[in-house]
């Protein structure tokens, strides 16, 4: 018998796993929403009181008493209010902090395949814009339903004692709003689903062009991008638009119905007065009750909105959290020293449905070895390199370290023992010594001194009036490239991995910077196990061994000599072409 698949939570019941930390709170917060409620419920019966019995019966005193316990009760509602207002917001807020944590650690360990299909603007927007409307519902949601509850429940029980027949005849009106409430939550969600990715897709292009500027302005193409803003724009107040109008539909409609109801109460318990059913103390306390039941209504038009406002964010939220995180196997294995010795057995690996990337790659990098890839663009050098951190996992084959397939660790465990500097360094907001740190966080200042040091960045450190205190700005702008890639490397020198992975990293280099960065290079590469991804040949003659890698496969491998005395090979073709002389 097959075993059907778990079901998935839904989204209320996802939503109420995050009142358990605030499980206190929140019962305060009814509680007190109760007691508002029973408040209200007690106000018409005391005026029904006053003017059937104290007023006609010139009963000073208990006018005067039942004056009294109404002061009370509205000193009680405004402690009450507060209470509810204040401390039900808070609880609302921490409830959204806690699901503003849960996304970003759930993204934290996302892999990489992930975030190759979404853009980043588009995430940073689930993380702050979709959980905004989040703390109102988490707080209003269960409050209001809960008042409304009580407070027609109260009422039918209160008017029922009055006149029952008349209680039913105004009470009938009821399932009619209920009814036009169902029929316009749909639209509403899907106006509010819209809104909210239109409002996703412009923090995206916003993200995209702001964090591009240095080349918007390089190409003059200010007017184009503020082309694509406007239409983006422009689809965003669309769908902001239908949002409004269904909101205006449902107000509209909520409204006339809460009208109706109350001319109905009106014209009923009058005839009701004219046939001597109700005397003018019924017929105004019938005209109070009506008054908060109507508020009850108006608290259901709240919550609607606010259900499909904070729903529609809670959704996209769900999706995310729907993820499958990376892979980590139950019970992880590991060298006790990692040595570096790396064996790709078979290995073929395709971006989706594309064509594949690697196909069937078998090679061996010996511990403390270097390993150069070279060959044209397209080969699948930065993707071999990207498996061994596993970043990606193949579909055929496995990459074993020191004999234990590189599925059998545990992803963070792994990537803890490689160094990684890519051509396009990325610099975080901040301080020299905080990205230099960022290596190994917890690094003692001597430490992070003699890394910069050993990447040759320690003495134009020294010259800036703030040294390692010096703010470089958003991803480092206020540095050259080269600082930012002796940075990068110093962060490795921090680290102090025993598997280094080089991926172009000097190729946006002008030659003088780069024959410094390669010295940096050839220091970090001691003792380590190194793959090295180079265009430029002069960077890869000293490797133990040479890979040429084309999108056919390993074209040929061996040393420097040794590829350079194969008069027809791709190898010697590609170094004679770049070294050749006009």
């Amino acid at each position: 018998m097959q075993k059907s698949k778990p079901q998935k939570p839904s989204l209320v019941r996802m939503l109420a796993r995050y009142y358990r930390p605030h499980l206190g709170l929140f019962i305060a917060d009814m509680a007190a929403a109760l007691l508002l409620a029973v408040c209200d419920l007690f106000y018409p019966m005391i005026t029904r009181n006053i003017i059937n019995v104290y007023v006609p019966e010139g009963n000073m005193r208990l006018f005067l008493t039942w004056g009294v316990i109404l002061l009370v009760i509205f000193v009680a509602k405004l402690g009450l209010n507060w209470f509810v207002m204040s401390w039900g917001h808070i609880m609302g807020t921490r409830m959204q902090a806690d699901m503003r944590r849960d996304l970003y650690h759930h993204m934290q360990r996302l892999p990489f395949s992930y975030f190759d299909e979404n853009q980043t603007g588009s995430l940073m927007s689930r993380i702050v814009n979709d959980l905004m409307e989040i703390s109102e519902l988490a707080h209003h949601g269960p409050e209001d339903l809960f008042i409304s509850l009580i407070s027609f429940i109260g009422a039918f029980v209160m008017l029922g004692q009055i006149n029952l027949l008349l209680t039913c005849t105004i009470f009938v009106f009821l399932p009619i709003i209920i009814f036009f409430t169902l029929f316009m939550m749909r639209r509403l969600q899907r106006a509010f689903t819209k809104r909210r990715e239109e409002t996703a897709a412009i923090n995206a292009d916003i993200q995209n062009s702001l964090s591009g500027i240095r080349v918007v302005k390089a190409f003059a193409n200010a007017d184009y991008e503020e082309q694509k803003f406007g239409m983006r724009s422009g689809a965003l107040v669309q769908a902001n638009a239908k949002a409004y109008r269904v909101m205006a539909s449902y107000y509209s409609g909520m409204t006339f119905g809460v009208d109706l109801l109350t001319l109905a109460a009106l014209v009923a318990a009058g005839i009701f007065v004219f046939m001597g059913q109700i005397n003018i103390g019924d017929f105004a306390a019938y005209l109070l009750y009506i008054g908060n039941f109507t508020q009850p209504i108006r608290k259901l038009n709240q919550f609607v909105e606010q259900f499909q406002d904070g729903m529609s964010g809670f959704r996209r939220f769900a999706e995310v959290m729907a993820e499958a995180p990376e892979e980590n196997p139950a019970h992880p294995e590991s060298p006790r020293v990692v040595r570096g010795d790396i064996h790709f057995n078979d290995v073929s690996f395709t971006y989706g449905d594309k064509g594949a990337v690697l196909d069937h790659i078998t090679l061996h990098v010996p511990a403390g070895k270097t390993l150069a890839l070279v060959g044209p663009s397209g080969g699948g050098k930065t993707t071999l390199c990207h498996l061994i951190p596993r970043f990606y996992t193949p579909q055929h084959g496995n990459i074993t370290l020191d004999g234990i397939d590189l599925q059998r660790f545990d992803a963070t465990e792994l990537r803890r023992s490689i160094g990684i500097v890519q051509q396009e360094v990325f610099i975080f907001t901040g301080t020299i010594r905080e990205n230099i740190a960022y290596g190994r966080l917890g690094a003692d200042e001597t430490e992070i001194v003699e890394a910069a040091i050993q990447a040759g960045l320690h003495d134009f450190v020294m010259n800036l009036p703030d040294g390692y205190d010096t703010y470089i700005g958003e991803r480092g702008a206020k540095l050259s490239g080269g600082q930012k890639q002796r940075i990068s490397i110093a962060r490795v020198f921090l680290k102090n991995p025993p598997i280094l992975i080089l991926d172009e990293a000097t190729s946006a280099l002008d030659n003088i910077t780069e024959l410094a960065i390669q010295q940096a290079f050839d220091a970090l590469a001691k003792n380590r196990t190194t793959l090295v991804v180079a265009h430029r040949l002069s960077t890869v003659r000293n490797a133990n061994e040479i890979v040429v890698l084309t999108d056919s496969g390993i074209a040929e491998q061996g040393s420097h000599e040794t590829l350079m005395a194969n008069p027809n090979g791709v190898y010697r073709s590609l170094y004679e072409t770049q070294f050749s002389t006009l």
